[in-house]
């Protein structure tokens, strides 16, 4: 409870960073809570269910290109698109499961990494002229809220901010919920956990639908953030970038991950000079951490239930 407290006192100071920072520090603040809810949905996955997961992008994505095509072609507004775009990154996460789940460490490695090969080529081959190939969708509106535009950078910040505390709520009411038990025990022993009346099969579907439905979230954040989007921004070397966030940070721990985030998107930007560098950097942090720290910078700690 001494944790939460904390937490919540943190999120909430940051909510006056607009009133502190410049425009272009508020955008690095609102990509840092974008980045951090698809690192988290990813945490879902990886760092609970114990999936290695090397696709997670195709649902940031499909999240991304739902919110673009329906606001795009159909002006369908943008804050109605999120419920939609999280379903369908859900229901693909469901879907994408089914063959998956069977599979364990290299071989569910590789078989996600084939999947997110296939979504990117696939936008780039534009199925059926909506995806825009490689030039990617442009001109994506921006939120409206009880008739509001949501135009300004401090704006959509706050939106973010909103939607990233959303998910911090979700994170840790699954942590002492029997779903979040189920993963959990998964983890540790699969067979063990089926003796305990655990469906593996139905719990690790589930894990891939709620981690998709949090990253299809953070795709709309992120197109609405940049006005567009292409398949260069979900290609594998994003899909690396938050399993590394994960294994970095600390698997199933909500402030290893935002640790995580904030070394991979904010730290770069304090020494802009070496921010071309950040993934080579980051490589090495994260041979150093599972050599000398496996279980993260900042592990998870004991659940009390």
């Amino acid at each position: 409870m001494r944790g939460f407290g904390l937490g919540a006192l943190i999120w909430a100071a940051g909510l006056a960073l607009p009133l502190a920072l410049d425009s272009s520090w508020v955008s690095i603040a609102a990509f840092f809570a974008i980045y951090a809810i698809t690192a988290l949905s990813e945490d879902v996955i990886l760092g609970r269910a114990g999936m290695f997961d090397m696709g997670h992008a195709v649902y940031f994505g499909i999240g991304a290109y739902v919110t673009a095509i329906l606001n795009t072609t159909l002006n369908v507004p943008i804050l109605l698109t999120l419920p939609l775009a999280m379903l369908l990154a859900a229901a693909a996460g469901a879907l994408l499961s089914a063959p998956l789940i069977r599979l364990r460490g290299d071989y569910l490695l590789v078989a996600t990494i084939g999947f997110n090969a296939i979504f990117v080529l696939a936008m780039q081959n534009d199925p059926g002229g909506i995806t825009g190939g490689s030039d990617g969708i442009t001109g994506i509106g921006v939120p409206s809220l009880f008739g509001l535009q949501l135009e300004s950078q401090s704006a959509m910040f706050w939106l973010d901010w909103v939607a990233l505390g959303a998910v911090l709520l979700v994170m840790r009411n699954l942590d002492r919920c029997e779903f979040g038990r189920a993963l959990r025990y998964l983890k540790q022993d699969e067979l063990a956990a089926g003796t305990l009346g655990v469906d593996a099969r139905k719990v690790k579907t589930l894990a891939f639908a709620l981690g998709a439905a949090l990253a299809g979230l953070a795709g709309t954040l992120f197109a609405v953030q940049l006005s567009t989007v292409s398949p260069s921004s979900f290609v594998f070397t994003e899909s690396v970038t938050l399993f590394a966030i994960v294994i970095v940070g600390g698997q199933g721990s909500i402030p290893g991950v935002l640790l995580g985030t904030a070394l991979m998107f904010v730290v770069p930007q304090i020494f802009r000079g070496l921010a071309e560098y950040r993934y080579f950097v980051f490589g090495i942090a994260m041979v150093a951490v599972m050599v000398l720290r496996p279980q993260g910078l900042l592990p998870r700690r004991r659940v009390v239930t």
